[in-house]
């Protein structure tokens, strides 16, 4: 099943981590959390990525035409350094395809620039690519095919540290508790989609916006909630807590760890 990554955003929260690099790149060790996304796919079966390119996408494309399989993998070295055996590889058996879909469009827009290379694809999965879980994939893929819907997203709970206000029309607040605490649910960003997901697009729509609205009128949109392992990386603070869980060995996303 192809794997549609969405990865051309500006990543204006986290320019204070960088001003040089598109979002995607962004290290969790030595490695780029496109890179971990990849992986965990890859892990489940699903090794073919069309990457929707947009802001900085020269960098993307440069640093998987001069992937160095050594950072991550086992090697022999002889030959004084001439020589490298690698004893593991991470993405020979990976297809990736690199698509230009603008670097102010949309998610949606994205979606429709790259339809002629999911043409075939009865199902195929979609991602924000800066989130990383735990999550069985398949068990989701295998729930929409159940349900019969035309789309279907992982709920998760916020980690944001914000606190949930309820508050009455003269201002007397009624409730204040953490989001994570609370009875809140959000889209975690990783999507199984039917071929009849572009029947209900319009020129210029947002996937999520009205796209989704016409799908929960016909009632074929679904979505799993999910408590386990789910983190994005949106700000700054949300990349030092993943090197901080890198650096303990708490990398519940490596699931092929």
């Amino acid at each position: 099943m192809k794997v549609e990554l969405f990865c051309g955003g500006l990543g204006t929260r986290l320019r204070e981590y960088s001003e040089t690099i598109p979002k995607p790149l962004a290290t969790i060790g030595p490695r780029p959390i496109i890179w971990h996304l990849m992986k965990y796919y890859a892990y489940q079966g699903h090794k073919e990525f069309i990457l929707c390119l947009g802001y900085r996408g020269d960098l993307i494309k440069d640093y998987f035409l001069n992937y160095q399989e050594t950072v991550s993998n086992n090697f022999i070295l002889t030959d004084g350094g001439k020589s490298i055996e690698l004893l593991n590889s991470d993405i020979k058996d990976w297809k990736i395809t690199f698509v230009d879909t603008g670097i102010h469009s949309n998610i949606g827009q994205r979606l429709k620039l790259v339809q002629p290379w999911l043409e075939g694809e009865e199902y195929f999965l979609a991602n924000y690519s800066d989130g990383l879980s735990d999550l069985d994939i398949n068990q989701q893929v295998a729930e929409i095919k159940s349900n019969d819907a035309i789309a279907s997203f992982v709920s998760v709970r916020p980690s944001q540290s914000f606190h949930a206000v309820e508050v009455d029309k003269s201002g007397l607040v009624r409730k204040i508790e953490h989001v994570g605490g609370a009875e809140y649910w959000i889209n975690g960003g990783f999507f199984v989609l039917n071929q009849r997901i572009f029947d209900h697009m319009e020129e210029g729509d947002e996937l999520v916006e009205a796209p989704f609205q016409r799908l929960i009128k016909e009632k074929k949109l679904h979505s799993k909630k999910y408590e386990g392992f789910w983190a994005a990386m949106d700000t700054f603070k949300d990349k030092s807590r993943f090197d901080s869980l890198y650096d303990s060995g708490e990398t519940p996303w490596m699931i092929w760890k």
